[in-house]
């Protein structure tokens, strides 16, 4: 089946950027947020978004007022279940989403898919519990959604071509790349990325070098856009720290076990950039170190 509509559920940071690439590349997109406060804010996520791309010369006015035209944000779940596919960018909580996909399965006709953005939980719970086991996908994309070019594109067993078939074919109408994953915690990306984040987190642990020279080094002598720690911040201790939790439960390998000084920072309510401090302290222009990891 050829996807026409575009139901997004959860207007956060992933759920407002799905939106607007999929308005962007002229679908008809419904997205539902549980609140009109919400609502609101999730609109204005992506008016920000394309002001930010119009100011830097990559969205030009028209295509602006036209991915706005093809937006609408509201509070009616039934608006989003009624269109060719819903995907899903709610909390990282396997209870949660799978109540929402019930609920969804209630007013969705039969033709909808159903595709989580999960990044870490596996597909099939999801797609046992949603009514239509056949015609559920993972679609991970990455943050920031309008610039990074990739998503997983997940099958769980139970998944049909028809179902991959379609969404894959979405995902390139969106201008996106997609890779074939499997439905194992963490597809491909994740599965090596937090490793890596982690043990870099054990380097600051133990003394192999200081957080500056580990991002260093990375950047330097990998190749790297970025040093994981500076990727950690950007993506969230307390997002990292969940999705390391449900690897682990998972797996049972150490190398997804999450370290002290992560939890530690966390608890203390040091997520990166989203709280201003994490291993950098973004109160100051360049960011420095954070104070308590330099001592």
């Amino acid at each position: 089946m050829a996807i026409e509509t575009v139901g997004v559920v959860g207007g956060g940071l992933m759920g407002s950027g799905i939106a607007q690439v999929a308005a962007s590349a002229g679908f008809p997109t419904r997205l539902r947020e549980v609140t009109a406060a919400l609502a609101t804010q999730a609109r204005g996520r992506v008016e920000r978004s394309l002001a930010i791309g119009v100011g830097k010369g990559k969205v030009t006015p028209e295509q602006r007022d036209a991915t706005l035209a093809h937006l609408t944000v509201g509070t009616d779940i039934g608006d989003a279940a009624s269109c060719d596919i819903v995907i899903e960018a709610v909390v990282e909580d396997l209870a949660i989403k799978v109540a929402l996909w019930q609920e969804i399965d209630r007013q969705a006709p039969p033709r909808t898919i159903f595709a989580s953005n999960t990044s870490s939980l596996t597909i099939a719970d999801m797609a046992v519990a949603s009514g239509r086991p056949d015609r559920v996908v993972g679609l991970h994309f990455f943050n920031p959604v309008p610039l990074m070019a990739l998503v997983e594109v997940v099958r769980a067993i139970t998944t049909s071509d028809a179902s991959v078939d379609a969404a894959t074919a979405f995902v390139r109408r969106l201008g996106k790349q997609p890779i074939a994953a499997r439905d194992t915690s963490g597809f491909v990306v994740n599965r090596l990325l937090i490793p890596y984040m982690l043990d870099a987190i054990r380097a600051v642990e133990t003394g192999v070098a200081s957080v500056s020279d580990i991002d260093t080094g990375m950047r330097l002598g990998a190749g790297h856009p970025m040093g994981p720690l500076t990727l950690l911040d950007f993506v969230g201790l307390d997002t990292t720290l969940r999705i390391a939790e449900i690897m682990y439960t998972e797996f049972r390998e150490t190398r997804f076990a999450p370290p002290p000084l992560l939890r530690q920072m966390v608890t203390a309510g040091l997520f990166g950039r989203k709280s201003g401090r994490g291993f950098y302290d973004y109160s100051a222009e360049p960011p420095r170190v954070s104070a308590f990891l330099s001592r």
